[in-house]
């Protein structure tokens, strides 16, 4: 993925082919470490293509990936209000008594 950013990056700054010298410059720049056989691979890719093309498709192969969580229940998928209310639990205080010594003092 760091790759690619790179490279979106270099065409927006103008570069329409950038080299793999380019992508290292950006990528260095904020201190990652270039793997040459994946930079390659990118590059390889990528050339000749129309970034905005590359969008366009991917954007449309996007939007038929389900977003949902595979298990999750249907309501709880759509949002709907749970039928189940909770109502706050009261908690007992139970009353302390100073006196209670149980007949005995420590002093007695």
């Amino acid at each position: 993925m760091r790759y690619v950013a790179a490279y979106l990056l270099a065409v927006l700054a103008g570069n329409q082919s950038p080299d793999s010298a380019s992508l290292e410059k950006i990528l260095n720049s904020v201190g990652v470490k270039v793997e040459q056989a994946n930079l390659t691979k990118v590059i390889d890719e990528l050339k000749g293509k129309s970034i905005e093309d590359l969008i366009k498709e991917g954007t449309s192969k996007l939007a038929t990936v389900p977003s949902a969580p595979a298990g999750a229940p249907a309501s709880a998928a759509s949002g709907a209000p749970s039928a189940k209310k909770e109502e706050p639990k009261k908690e007992e205080k139970k009353e302390e008594s100073e006196d209670e010594d149980m007949g005995f003092g420590l002093f007695d």
